[in-house]
């Protein structure tokens, strides 16, 4: 029979039964005919969990003769026959250690060593040998190296995607075939528009792992074309693209809008896991998606209790970090009060300490589970797991020991130790807009005439840093900064930058929210000074005009 004709019909058979049934119809057939109607039946018979009718594929009087005339006739096949033929057995599961198996492979080995294969050849049986003995088959590299040699121009995408997957794990070294990867990563930046959903994730999660951050013209690329797949990647890729954003630090405004049209209304059949790494990207990413927020507190209001431990942090903690309630914030916080007291024991104890510091930053205080937080046991795990009790876990611990101190009068339960309290907050280098803060000191020197009138980045006795200080007597007289006595007022100046709010936002972060409120209750009258007010101001004098409005708004008087 004409192959042509053969895979015509073939293609259009729909069950196993109608395929053997025609194969028995046939006279003869070539291998390449053969290799493809196993294949066309691992299209029908396999899905996700496997053969779906083993007994009718495998026991098949005409699938057992197949397979007997592959195994010993595997020296007479033809390249495509005996590569096409392997990948199918594969996928039907058949034991790799068996005798059929190991003739194929032995086979496929054998004319590797020969130089006899053809890129699309390579490219099957790289396939094959990563399913079959995983990352640490030596023959990969074998592959690899025949690869180097090839015409890259010429490359399908398949096969393109095909030696990323086998350099991936071959690459053991900074610089080993950093040549190849470079004239791939030139070709592949040429078919990105012609990429598919699977090989865009493909790709881009091969960049991540081949550390290959020089490639930037190509990562811009992917990134871009993977906004409009977004509706098409099944969770994985999606996880993988998002991983690639985090990784190369990336931002595409239509990539966050695509995904804001796809999440909220596909949020009940996402894996947990998907919605997670989308709250992570938003969280590191510092964009406040309400939409997509909003979505995922209604997915864990319903479906928390089947969630992993990390999948619930994942969750929660963006809505602390980009300071944000959603409308559901009631019934969100209380699942998440549920399900903490039923398992409780499960969570790692560096998880679980982040998990509340992020609620307190929303102003919703654990208090029923702070003494087991302030406990030698607890602390005695936080210290035993990495991290350790670093700097940043201190931070937390203390920021949550003050935010019960302050704000939550009532609690009566154990007390945070000095040992494991901090002097100061980190403050990160990126959250003080170092050139707004010397706007803001000129205009101030302009006001107040002399230096002596304010104090910059002054740290307090209560862990926090404010970034100017103005301090002023009884009756309104602004004191020399370095004066201690006769200080009847505090005036912290919070010189707010971009980096402290969600981008294209005005909606301040939740560790500036938490120090603002904090610096209130301790006494301060906080004053913020947002970029978003002062950056149009042009010179010194209308500084000093916007200053003397926000600082002094009815008048103020200089000390002698």
């Amino acid at each position: 029979m004409d192959e042509q004709l053969f895979f015509k019909k073939l293609n259009s058979l729909c069950t196993s039964k109608e395929i053997f049934d025609f194969l028995s119809s046939l006279e003869a057939m070539s291998d390449t005919m053969a290799s493809g109607a196993l294949q066309r039946i691992t299209e029908v018979e396999v899905d996700d969990s496997g053969l779906k009718n083993p007994e009718g594929v495998l026991a098949n009087e005409v699938f057992r003769a197949l397979c007997f005339q592959f195994e010993y006739e595997s020296s007479k096949l033809s390249n495509t026959g005996l590569l096409n033929a392997l990948q199918a057995l594969i996928k039907l599961r058949i034991d790799p250690q068996s005798t059929l198996m190991a003739s194929l492979l032995s086979e496929g080995k054998e004319r590797l060593g020969k130089g006899q294969l053809t890129v699309k050849n390579l490219c099957a049986l790289g396939e094959s040998l990563l399913e079959l003995e995983g990352p640490s088959c030596a023959t990969l590299e074998q592959i690899v190296n025949h690869m180097q040699e090839k015409d890259i121009e010429k490359w399908s995408p398949r096969e393109m995607v095909m030696v990323y997957k086998m350099l991936q794990v071959t690459v053991r070294e900074g610089e080993q075939y950093q040549d190849l990867l470079n004239r791939l990563n030139s070709v592949t930046l040429n078919i990105v528009s012609q990429l598919s959903p699977k090989f865009t994730s493909i790709i881009l999660n091969s960049l991540v792992v081949l550390h290959q951050t020089r490639a930037v013209p190509l990562i811009t690329a992917l990134c871009k074309h993977s906004a409009k797949h977004i509706p098409y990647f099944t969770g994985d890729e999606l996880v993988n693209v998002l991983e690639a954003f985090l990784y190369f630090e990336h931002r595409e405004e239509i990539f966050t809008e695509a995904l804001e049209m796809h999440v909220p209304k596909s949020i009940f059949t996402l894996h947990p896991q998907t919605v997670s790494k989308v709250m992570q990207y938003c969280c590191q990413k510092m964009i406040l998606s309400k939409p997509i927020f909003d979505a995922a507190a209604e997915s864990f209001i319903s479906n928390a209790d089947r969630f992993s431990t990390d999948q619930i942090a994942g969750y929660i903690i963006p809505f602390g970090t980009l300071n944000y309630l959603p409308p559901s914030a009631s019934s969100l916080f209380r699942k998440l009060e549920t399900v903490l007291h039923t398992r409780f024991s499960h969570f790692q104890p560096c998880t679980l300490l982040k998990l509340l510091h992020s609620c307190v930053l929303v102003q919703r205080y654990p208090v029923n589970f702070l003494p087991k937080i302030f406990s030698p046991y607890f602390l005695q795990r936080l210290q035993a797991q990495p991290p350790g009790l670093d700097r940043i876990v201190t931070s937390q611990l203390t920021q949550l020991f003050l935010t019960v101190t302050l704000e939550c009068p009532f609690y009566e339960g154990p007390k945070l130790l000095p040992k494991y309290q901090v002097k100061a907050f980190l403050m990160p280098p990126s959250s003080l807009d170092v050139h707004l803060l010397k706007r803001v000191k000129t205009g101030l020197l302009y006001l107040l005439k002399k230096r002596i009138y304010f104090a910059s980045e002054v740290s307090t006795p209560y862990f926090y840093t404010v970034d100017i200080e103005i301090k002023l007597d009884e009756e309104g007289f602004v004191l020399p900064a370095a004066q201690c006595e006769e200080v009847h007022r505090r005036v912290a100046l919070c010189v707010d930058g971009q980096n402290r709010f969600c981008v294209n936002s005005h909606n301040l972060l939740g560790e500036e929210a938490i120090k603002q409120r904090h610096l209130q209750l301790l006494g301060y009258e906080v004053v913020q000074i947002p970029f978003f007010e002062i950056e149009s101001l042009q010179n010194c004098r209308k500084m000093a005009e916007y200053l003397h409005k926000k600082v002094f708004p009815h008048t103020y008087r200089l000390g002698c």
